[in-house]
C-alpha cells in the first residue's frame, strides 16, 4: 500500500507562487508516473501535471509556462512549483502516482488564490 503525504498549498496572492510537495512510503517499486490533479467544487478533477520515471512531463494548457514539475526518484518525491498564479488556479490539489499500475491519490492539499 502506497501512502501519500501532500504540504505547501495554502493561501497566495494573485501573481505570487507556491511550490507543492508528496511525499510516497510504503512501496519498495518506484512509481512509474507522478504527478498532481486539481478539483473545484462541483467540477472534475483535472489533470494538471504529470512527470513519468524517465523525466517526461505533460501539463495542462492552463499551467503550462507557469507551473512546473519534477521529481526525486531516490526520495521518493514530486514537486510542483506554481508561478504567476491566477485567481482560477484556487483548488484542492492532489498528489497522484502510479505504481505497478495501480493509482494512489493524496488527501489533497488546498491552495487559494486571493487577494
Amino acid at each position: 500500500q502506497v501512502q501519500l503525504m501532500e504540504s505547501g498549498g495554502g493561501l497566495v496572492q494573485p501573481g505570487g507562487s507556491l511550490r507543492l510537495s508528496c511525499a510516497a512510503s510504503g512501496s519498495i517499486f518506484r512509481p512509474n508516473v507522478m504527478g498532481w490533479y486539481r478539483q473545484v467544487p462541483g467540477k472534475q478533477r483535472e489533470l494538471v501535471a504529470v512527470i513519468i520515471s524517465g523525466g517526461s512531463t505533460n501539463y495542462a494548457d492552463s499551467v503550462k509556462g507557469r507551473f512546473t514539475v519534477s521529481r526525486d526518484n531516490v526520495k521518493n518525491m514530486v514537486y510542483l512549483q506554481m508561478n504567476s498564479l491566477l485567481s482560477e488556479d484556487t483548488a484542492v490539489y492532489y498528489c497522484h502516482v502510479i505504481v505497478l499500475g495501480m493509482d494512489y491519490w493524496g488527501k489533497g492539499t488546498l491552495v487559494t488564490v486571493s487577494s
